[in-house]
C-alpha cells in the first residue's frame, strides 16, 4: 500500500436477502482513502453509499447483509479478516463514524453525558471517572458546544439539530481516529447550522491529521469539503477523480448529469431546473451492461452489454 493511502477498498461486493432472492446493493466497489485528506462519496439516495460505509465499520445488518468478496485495508489490515475483538477495538477507536440522523443515533433515555462517557469506558477501562469527565468537557469545547459542562446533563431532545450533530461528531473524535466516516451529516439542517459543521470539520482535520470519508448527495458539499471524489450509481463506482478535474471535466453522462442539475446564478430565473429523467432502478430491476443506461440521452448499444470503466 501507498504511504499516502490509509484505507483500500478493493473490489467489495454486499448483497441482501430479500423476497427476490440475494440481490446485490454494493457490486465490485474499488477507492482509496489518502491519509490526512478527505474522499467524497456522491450518488442519489439508494446508491449504496451506507452499505459502503457500514461494510468497512462492519455494522451490516445480520443475517441478510452479506460481504461475499473484497477487502478493506487499513493500514494494510484487512478489516474484514479480523474477529469480533480485534474489529471492536479498531471501530470507534481508529475508524470512527457519524451517523445520517443524529436523533435517532442518540439514545432518547439517556443524558448526552453518560452516552459520552461511555465511548471512553469502552476504549479507556482504566481512565478515572474525574478523568472521563474532564475529557468529555474538553471534546464539547473542541466543537464549539456553549456550556459544555450543562450540556452533559441534557437530553438529546433538548438539543437543536445542529447541537446533536456536534455531539455525534464529538463522540466520533473522543478517540482521536485516523479516519472518520460522515454519512450525509449536514442533512436536514439549514444553511447557516452546515455550514458551521462543515467549518467544523474541515478546522478538526487540519488539527488532527485524520482522513475524512464524506457520503453526501450534495455537490456543492463535496465541492467544499473533498479532495478526490468517487461516484456511485445503483452499487457501481462509474467515475472517480481529484476533485477539481470532476468539476472541471466530468467523463460519466450521469456525473455530468448531477453537475448540470445544480442551480446556477446564470441560469433564467422561474425556469424549470436541468433534471437527470427517471430513477434508480431497484436492485431487482438491473438490467445487463451499464446500469444507467436507461436514463442516460448517450446511451448506444454498447452500453446494453458492458458496464464500461470511466
Amino acid at each position: 500500500m501507498d504511504n499516502s493511502v490509509i484505507l483500500q477498498v478493493k473490489n467489495l461486493v454486499v448483497s441482501f436477502k430479500t423476497d427476490h432472492g440475494r440481490l446485490r446493493a454494493v457490486d465490485d466497489i474499488s477507492f482509496d482513502v489518502k491519509s490526512g485528506k478527505t474522499l467524497g462519496i456522491v450518488g442519489e439516495s439508494g446508491c449504496g453509499k451506507t452499505v459502503t460505509s457500514f461494510s468497512i465499520m462492519r455494522l451490516l445488518p445480520k443475517p441478510s447483509g452479506v460481504i461475499e468478496k473484497g477487502q478493506v485495508l487499513y493500514n494494510n489490515m484487512d478489516l474484514l479478516s479480523l474477529d469480533v475483538k480485534k474489529m471492536h477495538k479498531i471501530r470507534g477507536n481508529r475508524i470512527s463514524m457519524v451517523f445520517q440522523e443524529p436523533m435517532t443515533a442518540l439514545n432518547p433515555v439517556y443524558k448526552i453525558g453518560r452516552q459520552i462517557k461511555e465511548v471512553l469506558k469502552i476504549h479507556y477501562p482504566d481512565m478515572s471517572r474525574v478523568d472521563v469527565h474532564k475529557k468529555s468537557i474538553e471534546i464539547f469545547e473542541k466543537v464549539g458546544l456553549p456550556e459544555p459542562e450543562g450540556q452533559l446533563e441534557k437530553y438529546p431532545h433538548h438539543l437543536s439539530g445542529g447541537m446533536r450533530q456536534r455531539v455525534m461528531i464529538a463522540m466520533a473524535l473522543l478517540c482521536r481516529p485516523d479516519i472518520l466516516i460522515a454519512d450525509e451529516p449536514t442533512t436536514a439542517l439549514d444553511v447557516t447550522i452546515q455550514a458551521q459543521i462543515l467549518e467544523l470539520m474541515k478546522s478538526l482535520q487540519k488539527e488532527t491529521g485524520m482522513s475524512i470519508i464524506f457520503i453526501t448527495h450534495d455537490l456543492g458539499v463535496i465541492a467544499k469539503m473533498s479532495h478526490d471524489v468517487v461516484v456511485i450509481y445503483a452499487g457501481k463506482v462509474v467515475e472517480t477523480a481529484p476533485v477539481k478535474t470532476l468539476f472541471n471535466n466530468p467523463v460519466h453522462p450521469y456525473t455530468k448529469g448531477l453537475l448540470s442539475s445544480i442551480p446556477r446564478l446564470e441560469y433564467v430565473r422561474k425556469t424549470r431546473l436541468p433534471v437527470i429523467d427517471g430513477m434508480v432502478p431497484a436492485l431487482s430491476d438491473i438490467s445487463v451492461g451499464c446500469r444507467f443506461q436507461n436514463r442516460c440521452t448517450q446511451a448506444e448499444d454498447i452500453c446494453k452489454k458492458y458496464n464500461l470503466k470511466w
